[in-house]
């Protein structure tokens, strides 16, 4: 099952027993957790109905006899629980020793009056292991990945209506590029700018541009997206500022490096025909990024990127060995760069 697809069968009040949450996207998990939290239990009983383990320093066998445990006070009981390494092939140290058979028996049988909810930061389950086996066939087992490149503008554009203001896609890209790829942050930023736009008011790119910080490395990410584009005044105005900001010369052009190398290798994986998806989980990227790297790599051809990488080696050289002045040495590297 989906995760839309369990979201909708919540909405529409069927709660599985049992459920395991897995995957990278931390921020998708806890709103799951909390929509599932509305539907199990009355807000004000939440201090009877919810309880939290972490399975690193409570064996799984305590976390099933308080499931079995008729709850106090209320109805039915929704029970968190932190995994280590019970579904996944990592190792915990061996602090705990962990009865499995009696979760594989809970499993079986799971009490009607309980909720248990496993959550496993990873990206994948050990499918060699029995409980995840059994865990498939009886529970509800739901991943959560980072959201592709159109998926997370339309999250965005959801979110900022959900609060009554309104984005057009390209402020909502905008916000990405500005902030980055993380849900927690990007949701902490469209609060913000949702109570600067008010009701009804509308967020584009100048009011993104006045209120949304960037970091270091996003800085770098548009000076790049500006040289791509031939637009030099700009992507020199962003290195000024950094230097303003007293960013390293070193890691500036390390993070430049980092960048063309990832156009580079998105372009050779695209040109084998490798998915989005595909090229995301072999560099170990946000969809996101490898569609923005994808499209800035359409305007380099290989031999150009290589050859502008083979100068950033040589540039780290003589800026780490006093071969040249950091800051010049990087000035005109741009200056080649935005003139080719």
């Amino acid at each position: 099952m989906d995760v839309k697809a369990a979201v909708k069968q919540l909405k529409q009040g069927q709660v599985s027993p049992l459920y395991l949450c897995y995957g990278t996207e931390k921020y998708q998990i806890k709103e799951f957790i909390g929509l599932l939290e509305e539907r199990v239990i009355d807000r004000g009983q939440r201090d009877f109905a919810v309880a939290v383990y972490d399975l690193s320093d409570t064996p799984v066998e305590a976390v099933i006899e308080e499931a079995e445990t008729l709850p106090f006070l209320v109805e039915r009981k929704l029970i968190i629980v932190n995994d280590s390494s019970l579904f996944t092939a990592g190792k915990d140290g061996g602090k705990i020793e962990h009865k499995v058979e009696a979760l594989l028996s809970y499993i079986d049988n799971p009490a009607e009056h309980s909720v248990i909810v496993f959550v496993v930061a990873g990206e994948k389950l050990d499918e060699r292991k029995k409980v995840v086996k059994a865990m498939k066939a009886a529970a509800t087992v739901l991943a959560f990945m980072p959201l592709g490149g159109s998926e997370l503008t339309q999250w965005v554009v959801r979110e900022v209506e959900k609060r009554g203001s309104r984005i057009g896609r390209e402020a909502a890209e905008a916000l990405i590029a500005a902030c980055g790829v993380q849900m927690s942050a990007l949701a902490v930023e469209v609060d913000k700018l949702c109570l600067y736009a008010g009701e009804g008011g509308m967020i584009d790119t100048a009011v993104i541009d006045q209120l949304v910080a960037r970091t270091t490395e996003q800085n770098v990410f548009a000076m790049v997206e500006h040289i791509a584009g031939l637009k030099l005044e700009p992507a020199l105005d962003i290195f000024y500022e950094l230097l303003k900001q007293r960013e390293e010369p070193i890691k500036i052009a390390a993070l430049i490096a980092r960048q063309f190398r990832i156009m580079l290798q998105v372009k050779e994986l695209a040109r084998q025909s490798y998915s989005q998806q595909q090229i995301a989980s072999q560099l170990g990227l946000h969809p996101y990024a490898v569609k923005i790297a994808g499209e800035q790599a359409r305007k380099f051809e290989p031999a150009r990127l290589k050859r502008i990488l083979s100068d950033l080696a040589q540039l780290d050289y003589q800026m780490k060995s006093g071969g040249i002045d950091k800051v010049l040495g990087l000035e005109l590297f741009l200056l080649k760069l935005g003139a080719a």
